[in-house]
């Protein structure tokens, strides 16, 4: 971290994939987002699927997010539906629900420094995504509530299917996982966004 931290050459924004809810103390494991700000991050991931997966809440989410905009850090909120609940007609629902959680007390000013990623849970990992016309759809509707923030997307983005998601659906970004492990995958990713 400290090559990056104090380098002028790189326009690399650092972040974090979680943070605690509290700015300091004894947390076995955990890291605060006052420790993520002094090492130099920017951005925090919070919400994100697998997080949930080991019992992370809305009301944990809430407070984490008000924790990380205390720290002056930008939140990456992580919303999205199971299979069931895209099939069941849902996704709205559900995305307005995990917004009035994790968003609850937190002020219009501030809410102007979360950036918003839809991650449909069925398409994280499984090699399936979500494909962009489907996804338009929830950015259109995302858009009712945030009319300025960024918006990524994420779910089984590869070098095959991230171009329509940024000039098709029009997200800002993506939200890249499984794919960014493999270093040829995520250049072939960024190359293809660049022509």
């Amino acid at each position: 971290m400290p090559t990056f931290q104090h380098s002028n050459i790189l326009t690399i924004k650092l972040g974090a994939q979680d943070c605690f809810w509290e700015k300091k103390g004894a947390y076995t494991g955990e890291i605060s987002p006052t420790m993520l700000k002094d090492l130099g991050c920017q951005y925090v991931l919070l919400g994100h699927s697998e997080r949930k997966r080991l019992g992370e809440t809305d009301e944990i989410i809430n407070k984490k997010l008000k924790a990380a905009l205390s720290a002056k850090l930008n939140p990456i909120f992580c919303l999205g539906e199971t299979e069931k609940e895209r099939d069941e007609g849902e996704i709205q629902n559900i995305l307005k629900s995990q917004l009035e959680k994790g968003l609850n007390k937190i002020s219009k000013k501030e809410i102007k420094n979360i950036v918003i990623a839809y991650e449909p849970v069925w398409a994280i990992g499984t090699g399936n995504p979500c494909h962009p016309s489907e996804a338009k759809k929830v950015l259109l509707f995302l858009r009712k509530f945030f009319k300025k923030n960024l918006i990524l997307y994420g779910g089984s983005v590869n070098s095959k299917n991230a171009t329509p998601y940024i000039k098709e659906a029009k997200f800002q970004g993506l939200l890249i996982g499984g794919a960014s492990l493999n270093a040829k995958e995520f250049i072939k990713i960024v190359k293809n966004l660049s022509t």
